[in-house]
């Protein structure tokens, strides 16, 4: 389904079930498909609305080759909410998802129930500045890296080292990531907002209930840069699934769907707690 926002940008999306409802945002590069394997069935299952939608640049929403800003994905996100009439909005984002929601709850409080963030982070580290930049940089020059070793690239920055360990389920992997291909200009656009500038202090000011889900094995969000940015955001949680990297809503699904599905049905936002 398609939708068009009063500035004129497409958005494509999915509205499914009946409930509270759900809005799931991905990472940097990602189809909103990534989540019906494991998160839709999961969140339907539990009697939610669930929502999926395409970010600017992610075909067939609007590439945005153009360029965008984080401020425009969050205009997206708050147009679609108010399009499907589902505020108050519980979302979790994962990645770049999240610091889209972490923006969305600074600028759009009122169109929120709950906010669940997902190998987030309030700044992102040097190297992964460096990372970011640099395949965009890669895409600007139409450079095409070969592409096992571009899957593999990506097999060592998302996954965590049992899965990487195992070479059967690392094929799998591996030829998942080789079939996506090569990026465009608007996933160009998105690596280059995915490099996170210290917004600790700009979090102290969420009002909206949050909690933070690490991955024990994350390279690019670390569990140490999850707690820093739950202390930063009044009254959030934080909670660190242990033995997947980055992709873990997709290495270990079911224990990040009962994560989900806890915070989203639990009423004191304070029995949540934190575990190591």
């Amino acid at each position: 389904m398609l939708m068009t926002t009063e500035n004129g940008i497409r958005l494509s999306y999915h509205d499914q079930g009946d409930g509270p409802a759900v809005l799931l945002l991905t990472g940097t590069g990602a189809p909103s498909s990534v989540w019906d394997l494991h998160q839709v069935p999961a969140l339907r299952a539990a009697g939610f609305r669930v929502i999926t939608m395409d970010n600017r640049g992610i075909p067939p929403s609007d590439e945005g080759a153009g360029g965008f800003t984080v401020e425009d994905l969050v205009e997206d996100v708050a147009a679609l909410i108010d399009y499907l009439d589902a505020s108050p909005c519980r979302v979790i984002g994962t990645s770049m998802g999240s610091y889209i929601a972490q923006e969305l709850a600074l600028a759009r409080p009122e169109l929120l129930d709950s906010v669940l963030l997902m190998a987030a982070c309030g700044k992102s580290s040097l190297v992964q500045r460096e990372l970011a930049e640099g395949e965009a940089k890669l895409i600007e020059q139409g450079i095409e890296l070969p592409p096992g070793f571009l899957a593999a690239v990506r097999a060592m920055h998302n996954l965590g080292p049992a899965t990487l360990a195992d070479d059967d389920l690392a094929g799998d992997w591996l030829d998942l990531f080789a079939a996506a291909g090569s990026w465009g200009p608007g996933v160009r656009e998105q690596l280059l907002l995915s490099a996170l500038p210290d917004r600790l202090d700009a979090y102290r000011s969420i009002k909206v209930p949050c909690h933070v889900v690490s991955f024990g094995h994350d390279l690019v969000a670390p569990p140490a840069a999850g707690r820093e940015l739950a202390s930063a955001i009044p009254g959030a949680t934080h909670r660190t699934i242990p033995g997947c990297g980055h992709f873990g809503y997709l290495e270990n699904p079911e224990a990040v769907n009962r994560e989900l599905i806890r915070f989203l049905r639990t009423e004191s936002r304070e029995t949540l707690g934190e575990t190591a």
